[in-house]
This record gives C-alpha cells, sequence and structure tokens, in this order.
C-alpha cells in the first residue's frame, strides 16, 4: 500500500484560539496558518498547520477537568486564592464576584464555561464591596469568594493609589485584606512600593559601582597606551577576536528563549533586542506575565523584573521560574518590572 497519499490529508478540529501564531490541540501545537480574532473556531489541519475556516460553538468542554471559584475581572480565583486569567469570556460580562465554572484545556488555560447559582454569600460581598466595608461578621463565605472580594478590594486601592500589583504578590495577604477592608488593602500596596523603590535603590547602587569599575579600566587603559602596551593587547585581540553582540538573528533569539522557558511551563509571549547585546523576554507562568532582561548570548539574567535581592546575575532565563515559583509559593513575590 502507497502510503504517500495520505501524509497531506487534512483533518477539521475545532479549538479556542488565544490569539498569536500557535493553537493547542489535545496531544499537539499547530501553527496558525493566518491570525483571525480570538475565540472558537473550526480549523483545517495539515501537519502542524492549522487554518482557521469559520467561527464554531465550544466542542469537547465536558471531557475536560472542571474548576470552580468566583471572577475577578478576567480572573477565576479558585482555592488557594489563585487567580487565574479565564480566557474566552461571554460577551455579557459575569456579575461582579459570580462564582464560575471554567475548564482546563490540554495546555493549562483557563476557559469559561458558565456561571454558576449564586447564594446568599455572593450578594453580600457584593453589598460590602459597594459599601466600603470589609468581610469580617459575614458568615459562610467560601474561601474562592473571600479571596475574590480582597482582590477586587486590592484593585479599587490599586487605581487610588496608583500602585500597580500583580495577584501573585498578593495570594500570601489577600484574605487578611478581605477581613481588614480599605486599609488593609492600602497597607499592602504601599508595603510593596516600598521594596519595589529599595530594589531600585540596589540597582542603583550596584550601577555606580559597576560604572566605577568601568572608569578605573579607561584609567588602567590610558596608563598603558602612555606605555606602549596597548599594541600589544590589540595584536592578542587580533590573534583571539571576540565575538560582538547581535550576531543572533531574531528568530534565534526566539527559539532560544523559548526553549530555555519551555522546561519549567513557561510560555514566551514576546521578547525584542536591547542595546549593549540584551534581550527584554515576556513570559507567562503560574497565571502571570513576567518581564526580565538577560543576554542576548548567555541568556544570563541582568534584571529578573522581580526583587532577588542584587542577585539577579546569579540565574538564567532557564532558572529564572524555578525561582518565580519559590517567592510565590513562599509569599514574597515583589514585581519590579510590569509587562
Amino acid at each position: 500500500m502507497d502510503y504517500r497519499k495520505f501524509l497531506g490529508k487534512a483533518e477539521s478540529l475545532v479549538l479556542p484560539y488565544l490569539g498569536g501564531g500557535t493553537v493547542d490541540a489535545a496531544s499537539r501545537r499547530l501553527r496558525v496558518t493566518t491570525p483571525v480574532a480570538a475565540g472558537w473556531w473550526r480549523f483545517d489541519v495539515k501537519g502542524r498547520d492549522a487554518t482557521a475556516r469559520e467561527p464554531a460553538g465550544p466542542e469537547g468542554l465536558d471531557a475536560l477537568p472542571r474548576v470552580r471559584g468566583h471572577v475577578w475581572g478576567t480572573r477565576l480565583v479558585r482555592e488557594g486564592a489563585v487567580a487565574e486569567p479565564l480566557e474566552l469570556m461571554p460577551e455579557e460580562e459575569p456579575p461582579r464576584l459570580a462564582p464560575v465554572c471554567a475548564r482546563r484545556w490540554h495546555d493549562g488555560t483557563l476557559l469559561f464555561d458558565g456561571v454558576d447559582f449564586e447564594t446568599e454569600a455572593e450578594d453580600a460581598a457584593r453589598r460590602a464591596l459597594e459599601e466600603g466595608h470589609p468581610l469580617c461578621g459575614i458568615r459562610s463565605v467560601p474561601s474562592s469568594l473571600r479571596a475574590a472580594f480582597g482582590y477586587a478590594l486590592l484593585d479599587d486601592a490599586s487605581r487610588a493609589l496608583d500602585i500597580r500589583f500583580a495577584p501573585a504578590e498578593a495570594r500570601g495577604r489577600v484574605l487578611s485584606v478581605a477581613e481588614g477592608g480599605r486599609p488593609q488593602a492600602e497597607a499592602c500596596l504601599r508595603r510593596l512600593r516600598a521594596e519595589r523603590e529599595a530594589h531600585q535603590r540596589t540597582l542603583a547602587a550596584r550601577e555606580a559601582r559597576a560604572q566605577a569599575r568601568h572608569l578605573a579600566m579607561m584609567d588602567e587603559n590610558a596608563r598603558r597606551l602612555a606605555s606602549g602596551l596597548l599594541e600589544q593587547v590589540h595584536r592578542r585581540g587580533a590573534m583571539n577576536p571576540r565575538r560582538q553582540g547581535g550576531g543572533h538573528a531574531p528568530e534565534s533569539d526566539w527559539v532560544r528563549a523559548e526553549r530555555a522557558l519551555a522546561g519549567s511551563g513557561a510560555r514566551l509571549v514576546a521578547q525584542r533586542r536591547l542595546v549593549g547585546n540584551q534581550l527584554e523576554v515576556t513570559y507567562a507562568f503560574m497565571g502571570e506575565r513576567f518581564l526580565s532582561i538577560v543576554d542576548a548570548d548567555s541568556l544570563q539574567v541582568v534584571d529578573a523584573g522581580i526583587c532577588l535581592a542584587g542577585a539577579d546575575s546569579e540565574v538564567t532565563l532557564e532558572s529564572l521560574p524555578s525561582v518565580i515559583r519559590e517567592a510565590i509559593e513562599t509569599d514574597v513575590l515583589v514585581v519590579t518590572r510590569h509587562a
């Protein structure tokens, strides 16, 4: 039998498309030939390529793991105060703090499935939020609703104080915020701002020391020039030339960064070249987006985008997600660069 006639055979799959250049099927990631609007689409799949043919209704959700929690903006807040992005939300937004059911897609993404039946707890939490009261004293409030209430308080305070926060930074304190109300939310945000400012002072001091070393090296080079030694240095350099930055094509940068992140479960979102042979890398990990700056050749971290007490250069892009995971799980994460 000649199997070659089957190699070009196309199949039809209904898949959730979230934007970008790829879409995930049950067993593999496919390249999208022509990007379309986010949503459920019927794709014609041939090899590793997927071409969107027409919008479609969701398929296969019933066989996927169900995840329940309460909605906060475009996130589902579930057990453990974890606030994950909720994809493909309906055109009509669910009520604030509504109980929501989602499905875990094959790549780990949470897809909106529907709004669950409400109890008196959701209505009581909404009234408390509207009236500026904390949740203390309100009984029978599920932990996911308490956490969603706390995040909503932090969100309101964040806009008023102009202090950004990522849910993972406040996860360990969000239940205390729900119980303590607006003052506790403001205290949490001000603590984050103080830690970021301390981080910036550390970075400034480190850059000042590096500049001082650079100036000292310039003085040393001047002395060598005066004594006629610089010519020897140039000759040695000619025999053993150092590779200059910028030798990688953008595709190579993307592939190497994607490979470095993939082992930890992080997903590369964007990257761009910076001066000084550096890369700015944006990636999604544990329901958050992070932005880090790394050396373009070695992928050694220059600025992790989170507070590492000045130890950024001790990690690489490959090991950085595990450091972030530990910071989240021990409630010490402080984001210094927001993606």
